[in-house]
């Protein structure tokens, strides 16, 4: 297959192909990535797990997509090998990807990313575009079965790409070409502290939205179950003020419920009346002839006439 050809001239070929080089000079045990041969703007790349995590005895693939214009704008992300933390396949969003151009500076490299990306497996899934909150057990019997992934077009397994590099590592440390501090010990980049920061305000947005949407539906729920138990009046009540109860006039006896009626003998005999009274009646003025039959009223005139006259006769009679 004939080799493809470049424009070296290029200000993005030169950059790719001087982090592809240092890379491969400057390699690192815990990571690999280069470009592939008929493209270099697609980079396949393989890392550890972060030490001391549930993702420790895992090796994770990936794909890196650099633009047209790279590096004055940011390359894309996305996890090849199943991981528990991101979606296979799918474009993860994150402080160094083409999803937050206005964090992204040209000083960073593939380098860069690969260290934050590895960092990044650590955080807090919550509300980020491709990324997954499964358990920790999930995420170690995946890290297990992450060495024997295999990537068709690496055609290589992760174990075997991570085995390529740490002996590549081991030969540069031995003949002193690799890269070491003063003490012997491999330097290893450290993630910006500006990614760290842009990183982390970018989860604490997504926490914060993501309560709000939960008090909003915990008001909601609130509400409704006020509204169940009648808690919650939709409409306001009104009162009906009660009749006040009838005072006596002063002087004036209180009455008992019957009426006297005079008799043919002079007594007065007890009449029961009606006590019990309905709603609209207690609002109406009380009428002392209500519930009287008629018969009544003709008795009683008739026993005066007659007391009239029994007394016109006794008068006359003396």
């Amino acid at each position: 297959m004939a080799t493809p050809k470049f424009n070296s001239k290029s200000p993005t070929i030169r950059r790719i192909l001087k982090e592809a080089a240092e890379l491969a000079n400057s390699p690192s045990p815990d990571y690999a990535a280069s470009p592939l041969e008929t493209d270099l703007f697609e980079w396949h790349f393989t890392l550890r797990g972060p030490p001391r995590s549930c993702f420790a005895e895992g090796l994770y693939h990936g794909r890196i997509v650099l633009p047209p214009t790279y590096p004055l704008r940011p390359p894309s992300f996305r996890f090849t090998t199943p991981s528990g933390r991101f979606e296979a396949n799918r474009e993860i969003c994150l402080s160094i990807s083409g999803h937050h151009e206005e964090t992204w500076q040209p000083a960073w490299g593939v380098r860069t990313a690969l260290v934050a990306l590895r960092s990044f497996m650590e955080t807090d899934a919550r509300g980020q575009l491709g990324g997954l909150d499964t358990s920790d057990a999930v995420r170690r019997r995946l890290a297990a079965e992450s060495k024997g992934w295999r990537c068709a077009a690496c055609a290589r397994s992760n174990a075997e790409i991570i085995a390529e590099t740490e002996e590549r590592c081991r030969e540069l440390d031995s003949s002193g070409g690799g890269a070491e501090g003063s003490g012997g010990e491999r330097q290893e980049v450290e993630v910006p502290a500006e990614l760290k920061l842009g990183f982390r305000d970018e989860m604490e947005k997504a926490k914060a939205q993501q309560q709000a949407g939960e008090g909003e539906g915990e008001k909601e729920d609130a509400e409704s179950a006020e509204l169940a138990e009648g808690f919650v009046q939709t409409a306001p009540e009104r009162e009906i003020p009660a009749p006040p109860p009838a005072r006596p006039a002063q002087g004036v006896p209180a009455p008992t419920g019957r009426i006297p009626l005079p008799d043919p003998v002079g007594q007065a005999a007890p009449i029961p009346t009606p006590t019990t009274t309905t709603a609209t009646q207690s609002r109406r003025p009380i009428d002392p002839n209500a519930g009287v039959p008629a018969w009544v009223d003709y008795a009683i005139v008739s026993l005066v006439v007659i007391l009239i006259a029994m007394l016109m006769k006794i008068l006359v009679g003396r």
